[in-house]
């Protein structure tokens, strides 16, 4: 007779108490399964919340990593609108709740959290990055919104800094360069052995670079401000380098010999300039002063541009004919030299230079008489008009004629004294010397603009000014 199964025997040979087993531990392992990233069940947690501008596809159930480890989940995910206190704009954010493991508590206050993507695929993780405060968050404190820093860069947006058409240009860069390089291993490598002396001799150029006194910085500064005013015309630019095609074409058929010597002769070049700036730089810096002297000179071309104008205008014929002159004025400038060489000129010089010397004393006295008196061409005009009236048989000579005073010592016959009276006309009126605006004379015309004082004997200057005009026809005024 068969003995029944006792204990585990029995349970084991039981099937539905197996398939039951079976059955509540898959069950389990299916809870804890589904539960593993919200942390396993009767474990304790740390709770915090953290406020985001942008959750950045951040879902449910990423995980919250410290240093690359993970220290938790992301628990629940809900948008939040706060208010800015110092504008009172709304502010648009989401508000992470996170369960984090005990042994990251307490968390410092100042910790920061971005968050990064983990994969290609879009999955995402939040970062924390301890802070160094003393105070740490309590259990369900909250991180503010300022703390979610830096701002995250996503892939794709890092995928869409370059357009198509950059895209394209670069990958076609890419494999230029590669043929280029292809077949050209010895040629590198002589290169990079070359570049030796480059790297030694340029410590000192970073050291320079690097230095304050360089300011690299307000150097790049400038560069971008330039950046900024050039994006504007950036397309204009773009096609300039497609124009600039034709250039380098042109250039291909001059590259050699002449680039290639133009470049092999640079170096000596160079080296005469290093020599020579040193020895330029006083010229340039005078001549900076000097550009600075010019400033007024070019601001006030601005009114003489027109008068500049007329006179290139009237002086381009001018310069056309200066050639005949210039070809006349080598053989008259030989002429002048044998005529300078010879010595009969400079004895004849001598003799004038002595005769100028006798004249210059009466001509500074008879000069006036003409320059300013214009006796001279009185004279001669009237000279010329003795004669000027007759008929066909000749000309006739005019004259006047003057009836002497009568009186004692009168001018009609002998006289002991200058006549003065009785006769209110028997006075003597005599100008021995008159003034001509000669040296040391009154400047005055006086011969011929003596004015006749009745009853008075005038012998001598007249008194008076008489002034300086003898003459409207082609004389002084």
């Amino acid at each position: 007779m068969r003995s029944r199964p006792t204990g585990f025997a029995s349970f084991a040979s039981n099937p539905t108490m197996v398939g039951a087993l079976t059955v509540l531990i898959v069950v389990v392992a299916v809870f804890l399964a589904y539960n593993a990233n919200n942390g396993l069940p009767f474990v304790p947690t740390y709770r915090i919340s953290a406020t985001v501008p942008n959750a950045n596809s951040l879902v449910e159930g990423n995980d919250v990593r410290m240093g690359g480890v993970r220290v938790g989940v992301v628990e629940t995910i809900t948008p939040e609108v706060t208010e800015d206190p110092d504008t009172g704009e709304q502010i648009y954010g989401a508000q992470l709740n996170l369960k984090l493991d005990r042994n990251v508590e307490p968390l410092p206050a100042d910790s920061t959290l971005i968050i990064r993507s983990r994969s290609a695929l879009g999955l995402k993780f939040l970062e924390v990055t301890p802070g160094s405060s003393d105070e740490g968050l309590p259990e369900g404190g909250a991180l503010p919104i300022t703390q979610a820093q830096p701002e995250p860069v996503e892939l794709d947006e890092v995928f869409s800094t370059f357009d198509e058409t950059t895209r394209r240009y670069s990958q076609e860069n890419l494999l230029e360069f590669g043929n280029a390089i292809a077949g050209r291993g010895g040629s590198l490598n002589a290169a990079l052995f070359e570049l030796a002396p480059l790297t030694r001799d340029l410590v000192p150029v970073m050291r320079n670079i690097g230095s304050k006194a360089t300011d690299l910085d307000g150097f790049l500064r400038a560069l971008e401000a330039t950046a900024a005013e050039v994006a504007p015309v950036a397309e204009n630019q773009a096609n300039m380098f497609v124009v600039l095609n034709r250039t380098f074409e042109a250039l291909q058929t001059v590259a050699r010999p002449y680039i290639q010597d133009t470049i092999t002769t640079g170096l000596e070049t160079e080296r005469i300039s290093l020599d020579t700036m040193p020895r330029i730089q006083p010229f340039l810096a005078h001549s900076a002063a000097l550009f600075t002297d010019f400033q007024p000179g070019a601001r006030a071309l601005a009114s003489t541009a027109p008068t500049l104008y007329e006179t290139f205008v009237v002086g381009a014929p001018v310069l056309r004919r200066t050639p005949i002159l210039n070809a006349q004025l080598a053989p008259t400038a030989q002429a002048l030299l044998d005529f300078s060489n010879d010595p009969d000129v400079n004895s004849g010089l001598q003799a004038l230079t002595r005769t100028f010397g006798i004249l210059d004393t009466p001509l500074r006295f008879i000069t006036p008489a003409q320059t300013v008196c214009n006796y001279g061409t009185i004279l001669l005009d009237n000279a010329g008009e003795l004669s000027s009236t007759g008929n066909s048989r000749g000309r006739w000579l005019r004259s006047v004629t003057v009836i002497p005073p009568t009186g004692p010592n009168a001018e009609s016959g002998p006289a002991s004294r200058p006549a003065n009276g009785p006769a209110r006309a028997n006075h003597l009126h005599y100008n021995p010397y008159p003034n001509t605006a000669a040296p040391g004379q009154v400047r005055e015309c006086e011969a011929g603009n003596e004015p006749y004082l009745a009853g008075q004997t005038v012998i001598g200057n007249t008194p008076g000014n008489q002034g300086t005009a003898t003459s409207r026809k082609g004389g002084s005024d």
